[in-house]
């Protein structure tokens, strides 16, 4: 597959345009401390937002909401599945006839492909999260990406029976100009999150679901967790929080989706 131009990616786009902002200050104004520094420090600025900042778009367009003006939301969930956690899960949004995105590590579904069946004969979306998680994927070449990316889509269509792509969630939501020349070559819809539960920090099912109830609004993208990314690991306070999150969601009126169906993408 070609490589996209320099002027098709938007870490190329920002590249030209700091060089001629630049060349166009030093022209008017001369070299000088400022001429120079102002556009390298907001180049360096966005660069760090670029990584740093899962929702960010400086490197690739990243999906972090739906419409406002629905009354949808889409609980997603990452690093699964367990087979410890995620049945659990499954049972709560089957209690309340919800839907949700599951973003599964490809080994673990070719763990536990049952699982990954049950997942999507009930209606639910399985999105990619690579095939190992790595966390040190955000500084691998565009080779490794795409070898990441690949065998988690394969794992994925083994499971489903076809090649539709699936949605693309890079581990720890992180992105790099690498990843982001894989993602235009593979025409991906990568997916961040309008609102982190913080279950990989809080313990306690209560809290979790106290902090998303009291912050959610329609149209966001909720992160969660059913699985762990370290072997031998579990989220076991994940199903207790989803039970009450989904209580207090149907008492706001609001309906849980995939975000497929939240951003009413073509699947």
């Amino acid at each position: 597959m070609n490589r996209p131009l320099l002027t098709q990616t938007r870490t190329g786009i920002l590249i030209l345009t700091f060089v001629a902002v630049t060349a166009g200050a030093v022209g008017a104004f001369g070299i000088s401390a400022l001429t120079l520094g102002i556009p390298t420090a907001v180049l360096l600025a966005l660069l760090t937002d670029g990584v740093a900042r899962p929702g960010s778009g400086v490197f690739y367009p990243t999906m972090t909401c739906g419409p406002r003006d629905s009354q949808k939301v889409a609980l997603t969930f990452d690093d699964g599945p367990d087979p410890e956690v995620t049945p659990a899960v499954m049972d709560a949004l089957a209690r309340y006839g919800a839907r949700a995105t599951f973003f599964s590590i490809g080994r673990s579904l070719n763990e536990h492909p049952q699982l990954a069946r049950r997942l999507v004969a009930a209606g639910h979306e399985l999105g990619n999260h690579s095939w190992r998680h790595s966390r040190l994927q955000n500084l691998f070449g565009a080779k490794e990406h795409t070898r990441e990316i690949e065998r988690g889509e394969q794992a994925i269509a083994a499971l489903i029976g076809c090649r539709v792509k699936p949605l693309y969630r890079p581990p720890i939501g992180l992105k790099s100009p690498q990843l982001a020349r894989v993602a235009y070559r593979r025409q991906l819809t990568v997916v961040a999150w309008s609102l982190h539960s913080r279950d990989t920090r809080i313990a306690d099912p209560k809290r979790v679901a106290r902090r998303v109830l009291e912050q959610i609004r329609p149209g966001d993208i909720v992160l969660m967790h059913d699985g762990h990314d370290l072997p031998g690991r579990h989220r076991p306070a994940c199903p207790k929080a989803v039970r009450m999150i989904l209580w207090g969601l149907r008492k706001k009126g609001l309906q849980c989706v995939t975000v497929s169906e939240l951003l009413n993408l073509a699947r």
